[in-house]
């Protein structure tokens, strides 16, 4: 009985609107904040990025200066979307792709943390950004059914 007062009082307290702007909100300052590395200024891309994709990161089948641009562009963009909370369900799923391939090809040794962001990442997949975010203006009285 007492749990249930205590779980009755935190889901009032922290609805699930709020823990989804949560979420966007501190997912996309881990990107982001990764992208802000790879840029000089505004949005030049450092002649240490392409170097870094070239020897450290490697990836198989795609060159180094297309992975670049492609992670550079993805880690301001989708962090971006998901603050404003517009196609939140996409850009989530883009980065929770982007957590994949890091894992998988990049850094293997390092699946907690990739582990932590997957874990903010799938709410998102799943519910999208909540009662806060562009995508109800855009996509008004939308309701994701879940069983």
């Amino acid at each position: 009985m007492m749990f249930q007062t205590i779980r009755t009082r935190l889901a009032r307290a922290l609805p699930d609107d709020a823990l989804l702007l949560l979420d966007r909100v501190a997912v996309a300052a881990i990107f982001f904040l990764s992208g802000r590395t790879k840029v000089e200024g505004l949005f030049t891309i450092k002649p240490s990025t392409y170097e870094l994709f070239r020897s450290e990161y490697a990836l198989p089948l795609v060159p180094p200066e297309l992975a670049a641009h492609m992670a550079t562009t993805a880690e301001h963009a989708f962090p971006l979307l998901l603050v404003l909370g517009l196609c939140t369900r996409g850009a989530a799923l883009g980065l929770l792709g982007m957590t994949a391939v890091i894992e998988v090809f990049v850094y293997p040794d390092a699946w907690p943390t990739h582990l932590s962001w997957a874990a903010l990442l799938l709410p998102l997949v799943a519910k999208g950004g909540g009662k806060w975010a562009l995508d109800r203006l855009v996509i008004p009285n939308v309701t994701l059914k879940t069983t």
